[in-house]
C-alpha cells in the first residue's frame, strides 16, 4: 500500500469513528418503553475495532513519516513540520492583517481615533510568499506519498 492510500483511509477511519460517534449519541438514551434503533452494545464493538485500527494506521504512517527521505536534508516527517510552520506563520500574520484593518467608526472628535502600527502592505506579502512555499512543499509532499510503500 502506498502512503498516499494510508492516509485515505486513515482520514475514512477519522469519518468513521465520528459517524459511530453519532449513532451512538442518538440510542444511548431512550424514553421508557421504547427501544434503540441500534444496539448500544454492537456500536460500542465497532467503535472500538475502528479507533485500533486507526491506531494501527497512525503509527505505520508516523513511522514511514519518520524513516523515509524527503531529500537529502529532511525525512517526510522534518517536511511535514515546515508545512505546518508555514501555515501557522501565515495564519498569524493573516490575523494580524484582519486586527489592524478594522475600520473604526467615529461619530465625534472626542472620540479616539486609532492608527495601524504595522505595514500591511508588507505582511500581505508574506502572507503570499508563506503561501506559495506551503502549496510548493505540499505538492512535492503529496507527490512523494503516492511514490512510497506504507512500513509496517
Amino acid at each position: 500500500m502506498k502512503l498516499a492510500e494510508a492516509l485515505v483511509h486513515r482520514a475514512d477511519y477519522q469519518r468513521k469513528i465520528q459517524q459511530l460517534k453519532n449513532r451512538l449519541e442518538r440510542v444511548i438514551k431512550v424514553q421508557e418503553g421504547e427501544e434503540p434503533a441500534e444496539n448500544p452494545t454492537l456500536l460500542v464493538a465497532e467503535l472500538d475495532r475502528t479507533v485500533n485500527e486507526l491506531t494501527l494506521m497512525i503509527q505505520k504512517i508516523n513511522k514511514t513519516n519518520a524513516l523515509t527521505p524527503f531529500d537529502a536534508q529532511f525525512s517526510i516527517a522534518d517536511a511535514l513540520a515546515e508545512r505546518d510552520k508555514f501555515m501557522q506563520k501565515r495564519n498569524l500574520l493573516n490575523e494580524m492583517i484582519e486586527h489592524a484593518s478594522i475600520k473604526q467608526d467615529r461619530y465625534s472628535r472626542s472620540e479616539v481615533k486609532f492608527f495601524r502600527t504595522v505595514d500591511i502592505i508588507d505582511l500581505q506579502q508574506q502572507v503570499d510568499t508563506l503561501s506559495k512555499s506551503y502549496r510548493e512543499l505540499d505538492f512535492k509532499i503529496q507527490e512523494k506519498n503516492w511514490t512510497i510503500d506504507l512500513l509496517d
